[in-house]
């Protein structure tokens, strides 16, 4: 496809593509709607200029009437124009309610499927999420009270289960990504979730962000996206330098570790596993390192984390362990200086 032949949405969408992509081997995840369709197409423009044939993966959840349609119609869209460039297929998947909640098991089952079928082929997954989405979820995280983590939003590119995912149109907002679909004379559907009040994301981008913008002036997306990336660039040098925990570390050993780097080990030690938990539960168990006077197990979401012996210990919350009472665990190596906040303030 010859440059004279995009529009200057499509052409922003094929440059992203064309830079983010290099000289790796990508496919596409898509949902029929006007971001992911926009990036199929960014896609195929490359695939042309290199000669390659990509796959395009449309993952139908089964979660609303009419699903298979949607994606078999954007399956056959995209294999109309593209046929040279595009292999489009459709992935059916089963989701079951793990306790999440809809939003996060949907995703977990289409990840799974979508690593699945990119492994075989040995490629990775351009996944279509905009600038948009980057401020959106900054400011999730801010109503959440989350860390540097959280707050540095999606990032373009990352592994999951063995497979990169790469998001090159995140420097784009979302109405650039519609009209190239349109330069593209690609048909889209619009997931009436996306319009549902009842989900926070859908509250910030039509609520929140539009009195921002009328309150402080434009250009709060951007400002958002580039906190985000501000805060990326940290908590990645953070996380290199935390270290990994044992199954049952020792206290006084953690209680030396600066704050930053106690908060992310433990968080990490916790995950592994399996507990999903919220900055209060975090620093309860900071607690147990730092304010230690006798307390009982710490009850988290489908974990217990007990002090005994002077190291923490994890287990099940069916186990009863006893926790420790010992003298020696009121040595001063656990009455460290901290904030009001349960932080340890040696440097």
């Amino acid at each position: 496809m010859a440059k004279r032949e995009l529009g200057p949405a499509a052409e922003q969408v094929a440059r992203a593509v064309d830079t983010f992509t290099g000289h790796g081997d990508w496919g596409v995840a898509c949902s029929g709607g006007p971001d992911s369709m926009a990036l199929a197409a960014g896609l195929a423009w490359v695939a042309r200029r290199r000669q390659v044939r990509c796959p395009v993966w449309l993952v139908d959840h089964q979660l609303q009437p009419g699903s298979g349609d949607v994606v078999r119609r954007a399956a056959a869209a995209l294999t109309e124009k593209f046929r040279a460039q595009l292999d489009p297929r459709v992935l059916t998947v089963t989701v079951i309610s793990d306790g999440s909640g809809p939003e996060a098991a949907a995703r977990g089952v289409r990840l799974a499927a979508l690593a699945a079928a990119a492994r075989h082929l040995g490629v990775g997954v351009l996944l279509g999420h905009t600038l948009d989405d980057q401020a959106e979820s900054v400011l999730l995280g801010l109503a959440r009270g989350s860390g540097a983590r959280s707050l540095a939003g999606i990032p373009q590119q990352r592994d999951h289960d063995g497979v990169r995912l790469g998001r090159p149109l995140l420097g784009l907002r979302r109405a650039v990504t519609r009209q190239a679909a349109e330069e593209w004379g690609l048909p889209v559907w619009d997931d009436p979730h996306n319009a549902d009040p009842r989900y926070a994301r859908v509250r910030v981008r039509d609520r929140v962000l539009p009195t921002l913008a009328a309150e402080l002036g434009p250009g709060i997306p951007e400002a958002l996206a580039r906190t985000a990336d501000q805060l990326r660039v940290d908590s990645d040098w953070l996380d290199q330098q935390t270290p990994t925990l044992p199954a049952e570390p020792r206290c006084a050993e953690l209680a030396d570790l600066p704050a930053p780097l106690l908060h992310r080990a433990l968080r990490d030690w916790l995950r592994e596993a399996g507990g999903e938990v919220t900055s209060g539960h975090l620093l309860a168990v900071v607690g147990l390192v730092h304010d230690w006077h006798g307390q009982g197990p710490l009850q988290l979401p489908g974990l217990q984390v007990s002090r005994r012996a002077g190291r923490l210990v994890r287990h099940q919350p069916t186990d009863h362990q006893p926790t420790d009472h010992a003298p020696t665990d009121h040595a001063p190596i656990d009455h460290a200086p901290t904030d009001h906040q349960g932080r340890s303030t040696r440097g």
